[in-house]
Order: C-alpha cells, then sequence, then structure tokens
C-alpha cells in the first residue's frame, strides 16, 4: 500500500517508515524539522532513510492544504508527528497547534484520499497522568500539557472514526528507547554524560520512578501489527509497551555497566507533570495485535550505547 508516515525524520517514525518500506510499502514520508532538538539530528535520520529510498518531505501539517503538497492516493496513515515531552522550554500554544491542529489537518487530508483505508494515531501514556498502569478504559487524567493535548489529538481521530468519517485507531507509547532516541531523553542524554564524563542532570526522586521501558523496534513491531487487522482495530485505544518495570536507577545502572564507569548525577529538582510510575497493561495488545515484545532492557541499552558511540563520534 501507499503509506503516509508523518514525523519520519523523529526517533520512533523513522524506524516505523523502514519497517514499512521493508514490508513492502511504498512510504511516503514527512517532517517539519522542528527545532525542539537539535534539527541536524532530525537531518541525519532524513539522510539513513534517504540512503534506502525513503525521501523525507519538509511539510509543516499545521499549515493545512495537505492535497496541495501530498499526494492523494495515500491509502494508510501512521500520525507520530506531534510536540514531544514536558520540557518548559515548549510553548501551550506549541502542543496545540502541532499536536491537535495538526492532526486535524491530517485528518482532513485523510478525506480527500479516494482509496484511504486506516488512520492509526501514535498517542502516549502521558494520557493516563502521573501514574500510568491502567488498561485502555480507565478515565484518562493527563498532567501535563503535553498529555492534555494528545489526548484531544487521540479523541480527534476517533471522533472520526465513530462519526464514520474515516477508520481509525490510538496507539498509547510507553516509555520507548533504543538508537535514534532524542537527545533530551533519558538513555541517549545519559550514556552521552557517561561517554564526554559530563555530570548527568537527575530530577530529584526520578531514581525511583518505575517505568516500562520499551525497545523501538519492539514497539514498532505493535504499530506495524495494526495492517491487516483493522476490523477488529478501529475505533479502539490501545497500550503499547512491555510488562516489565525497571526504576530509573536501575537503567542508569546498566548504563553504567555497558560504559565500564560511574556517571555522576547533578540533582534538579522535580519537573512538574512528570510520571512517577508506568506500567503497560497491554493484555488488549496482545488480543488484538498477537503483540509480545521480547528485548530486555540490557539487550536494548546495549544497542543504544552502540550506537551513540558510533552516531555521536565527532
Amino acid at each position: 500500500m501507499k503509506v503516509l508516515v508523518t514525523g519520519a525524520a523523529g526517533f520512533i517514525g523513522s524506524h516505523t517508515a523502514e519497517r514499512l518500506q521493508a514490508l513492502g510499502h511504498e512510504v511516503v514520508a514527512v517532517d517539519n524539522f522542528s527545532p525542539y532538538y537539535d534539527v541536524s539530528l532530525k537531518e541525519r535520520n532524513a539522510s539513513e532513510l534517504a540512503k534506502q529510498g525513503i525521501q523525507v518531505q519538509a511539510v509543516d501539517l499545521r499549515e493545512g492544504g495537505l492535497e496541495k503538497v501530498l499526494p492523494t492516493d495515500i491509502e494508510y496513515i501512521f500520525h507520530f508527528a506531534a510536540q514531544p515531552g514536558i520540557s518548559r522550554k515548549s510553548t501551550f500554544d506549541d502542543y496545540l497547534t502541532n499536536n491537535i491542529i495538526a492532526t486535524q489537518r491530517v485528518l482532513q487530508f485523510a478525506q480527500q484520499c479516494p482509496n484511504f483505508k486506516f488512520f492509526v494515531n501514535i498517542a502516549t501514556s502521558s494520557i493516563y497522568g502521573l501514574v500510568a498502569t491502567y488498561p485502555e478504559d480507565a478515565a484518562p487524567k493527563p498532567a501535563s500539557y503535553y498529555g492534555v493535548t494528545k489526548l484531544a489529538a487521540e479523541q480527534l481521530v476517533l471522533a472520526y472514526d465513530r462519526d464514520g468519517l474515516l477508520s481509525g485507531c490510538s496507539l498509547r507509547l510507553y516509555s520507548v528507547y533504543g538508537p535514534r532516541e532524542r537527545p533530551d531523553k533519558l538513555y541517549t542524554k545519559l550514556i552521552l554524560c557517561g561517554l564526554n564524563e559530563e555530570p548527568f542532570p537527575l530530577f530529584e526522586g526520578s531514581e525511583k520512578h518505575l517505568r516500562s521501558f520499551t525497545y523501538v523496534q519492539d514497539i514498532v513491531d505493535g504499530i506495524v501489527a495494526v495492517m491487516g487487522r483493522e476490523s477488529v482495530c478501529s475505533g479502539e485505544v490501545i497500550n503499547l509497551g512491555t510488562a516489565t518495570e525497571s526504576t530509573t536507577a536501575e537503567g542508569i545502572a546498566i548504563v553504567e555497566t555497558i560504559l565500564g564507569k560511574k556517571i555522576e548525577m547533578e540533582i534538579y529538582p522535580p519537573r512538574p507533570g512528570d510520571q512517577s510510575r508506568t506500567k503497560a497493561n497491554i493484555d488488549k495488545a496482545r488480543q488484538l495485535l498477537d503483540y509480545n515484545p521480547q528485548t530486555t532492557l540490557k539487550e536494548g541499552l546495549q544497542q543504544q550505547v552502540e550506537w551513540v558511540r558510533s552516531s555521536y563520534s565527532s
């Protein structure tokens, strides 16, 4: 099929674009190359995709009129593009426009595609709130602009499905890590601090946080598993992560073991909106998608350390 991947120069989007092409699909890739983090890293991801024949087109989804710049024979959309994280440098308008307005624009574009089949919205466990251990039917309690606007985007997609305007689902992802992880995220930053012998900025108390750290290729397994299962996924919210919990301190210790060195910690005040616990309830994903993540945290971090060493060697 002809598949549109938004946010394709980002972390998970780039891996998904590669997988879709490997499965034989024709991938149309877009990204706005936001300066939220170093644009050169997104350009590097885009360059890797280009080597495989996937050209990432610079498109700002918020501007609308996408049918003028994108082919309308798209059959499937994987919508990753968003304003990520809970950084204080991001404004509410950043989250509003990139997460809600942009999603609406992509939905409108999908309606212009006569052979359109399915819309996969990429959501987040932040929708649940400060503790994310629940099944999909639990009441959302987002505690950040990010979580609030991603919930709104999710509901936009499901509203289109409920109203019969198109078919789609929403996947709530949990603490994804691995090669190409953003530099502001835990493990890339931690590994770089270890390699460069710099102190790691640790938010007070976060070493005790519990997380469903999920390796990126396991997440991609779940994302692409929607294809061919549209009838059972339509209108559904599905958690994707791992049921295994690890503390941040345990993850730090694994990285230190792999690097063979102790990493100095520099303590900062707690971050508002930071989740204290995530444990993915993936019963629904197992049932609907035959989803079964296998990568251990140690195995995944070994891959990420090797990627950081090669990618940041300069």
